[in-house]
């Protein structure tokens, strides 16, 4: 063969691979599969990646939307049908219209920078705590189980971790984190991790919920993701290093 002759074999072998994918992904929409999904997130995204992944090779031609809480919650935005699914931090209840199932559990961590004033004393009182300034994932607020212990006068809030993440680190207050988005920040040293005189033995453990609307017929793709989301483990070290139980 020629190279002219190499050269249009070559574009004829990424025209039939382009027809493939083409045929592929009609097909994909003849199954009653929508071109795109809606999920809400809440919890640090690294913990979800394996079950996302998992769905981009089943149905490589239907994309997927990742909302963020923002000011909202994400129970709401299930609720209202703003979004097909949500993992979210679990409530003590919801909404009539919401199911939902336990995925695992995670730490939260009551965090400040190495420099500040709190993370001097080796046990912290919430009197203590309350005497300075506390940043809030706007999202969330008070939801968290136990949070109203942790209620002070001054309050910032910002509508995503990493907001919150850069304005400990630069010591403008003390702020409640997953523990396993900050975990190069402990090592190094830049964050010191307080410890509270109400769990002096215990790390602050929330679990972590997957939500649908009842209402709301999820077509097979979506189907898929809700089941490989229910049966997925979440779950990380503690500071101990024991795995958190399911």
């Amino acid at each position: 063969m020629t190279e002219s002759g190499r050269r249009l074999l070559r574009e004829a072998h990424e025209v039939i691979e382009s027809c493939l994918l083409l045929d592929g992904h009609a097909q994909s929409l003849g199954k009653d599969n929508e071109s795109r999904i809606t999920l809400a997130i809440e919890v640090p995204y690294n913990v979800l990646m394996p079950p996302l992944l998992a769905f981009a090779q089943q149905f490589p031609f239907v994309d997927l939307d990742i909302c963020n809480s923002r000011d909202g919650d994400v129970s709401a935005q299930v609720d209202q049908q703003d979004v097909l699914l949500g993992v979210g931090f679990s409530q003590p209840q919801y909404e009539r219209s919401v199911g939902f199932v336990q995925m695992g559990k995670l730490v939260m961590s009551h965090v400040v920078s190495a420099d500040h004033a709190l993370a001097k004393p080796k046990r912290v009182s919430f009197a203590l705590l309350r005497r300075h300034r506390r940043l809030v994932f706007s999202a969330l607020g008070e939801r968290l189980p136990s949070s109203e212990y942790l209620a002070a006068p001054r309050c910032w809030q910002a509508v995503s971790y990493t907001a919150l993440l850069e304005m400990v680190k630069a010591g403008i207050g003390w702020a409640t984190l997953p523990r396993t988005m900050i975990l190069r920040e402990l090592q190094e040293g830049q964050l010191v991790e307080l410890r509270l005189d109400a769990y002096p033995n215990t790390d602050w453990l929330v679990g972590v919920d997957l939500l649908w609307n009842k209402s709301q017929n999820l077509s097979p793709a979506a189907r898929w993701l809700q089941a490989e989301l229910a049966k997925f483990k979440v779950r990380e070290q503690d500071s101990a290093g024991l795995w958190t139980a399911f």
